[in-house]
Parts: structure tokens; C-alpha cells; sequence
């Protein structure tokens, strides 16, 4: 029983291991060129990440699933635009955010916006996306087609 559980608890930690290695950058047009080398679309995150408990949830029943993790890795480059209470960024970061929050017209926290290489908006969800990583995974397949 004692080797059951440990190896449970050992194939747990791999699982969540692939979900961390996730990598989520800060700079659009960067992502951006990204995506269009690797032919894949740029999902947007704009979070609360310290105080938004949808955003949280999202991250706990989502981002951090291995499910979502293979998808992403194939599909997607991933963008976070934080706007954190105790976080620290430089003002560089925050300017940037702001002017991406105004621009695609973000009025709460979580939005996530799936676009193309080139900026055209294929898909957008405005608050906490229920179903986990088959939601959203089903979600961002229907925009790959548009």
C-alpha cells in the first residue's frame, strides 16, 4: 500500500512538473513573431494573478493541467499581461500592459484573446472559462479553423 502511494504521489509531481514548464511571456509583438516561425496562435491571459480568484481558479483548473501544458506546447505561445496588486513590474511592463489592455477593450479579469500571428482576433473569453482544459482546448481548436 505504502509503494502504491508513493508512486501516486510520485506520478502526481511529474504531471504538475510538465504543467510548470509552461513558458509565458510578457511582450506581444515578440510572441507575436514567435508564433508566426512556429505557425501557432498567441493566447492572450489578462489576469489579476495575486487577486483575481477567477484568475486563480483558471490557473489552478486549467493553466497548470499537463493536458493544457501538451496542447499549449504544440498549438499556442503563450502571452501573460498581469496586472498584479503586489507583484512587482517595472513601469516599462505596466505602460505596456495598459496600452494592450485599452487596446483590445479588456474590462475584467480573467480575459483570454487567441489571435493569429498577424493580431487578428479569433477567439475571445471574457471571465472564468468552466470546464477546464477540454473547454478551453475545444475553444481554441474552433478558432484554428476560422
Amino acid at each position: 500500500m505504502k509503494k502504491i502511494l508513493i508512486g501516486l504521489l510520485a506520478w502526481c509531481f511529474l504531471l504538475q512538473a510538465g504543467a510548470a514548464e509552461l513558458n509565458w511571456l510578457t511582450d506581444l509583438p515578440k510572441a507575436q513573431a514567435q508564433a508566426k516561425t512556429e505557425n501557432k496562435l498567441v493566447l492572450i491571459d489578462f489576469t489579476g494573478s495575486d487577486w483575481c480568484g477567477w484568475c486563480i481558479k483558471l490557473d489552478n483548473d486549467t493553466f497548470s493541467k499537463p493536458e493544457f501544458a501538451d496542447y499549449a506546447k504544440k498549438n499556442l505561445v503563450l502571452v501573460q499581461l498581469d496586472f498584479p496588486n503586489k507583484k512587482p513590474q517595472s513601469d516599462e511592463l505596466k505602460k505596456a500592459n495598459a496600452a494592450l489592455q485599452k487596446k483590445y477593450d479588456i474590462k475584467g479579469f480573467p480575459t483570454l484573446i487567441a489571435m493569429t500571428p498577424d493580431g487578428t482576433v479569433v477567439w475571445k473569453q471574457v471571465g472564468y472559462l468552466k470546464g477546464g482544459p477540454p473547454a478551453l482546448i475545444a475553444g481554441l481548436d474552433d478558432a484554428k479553423k476560422k
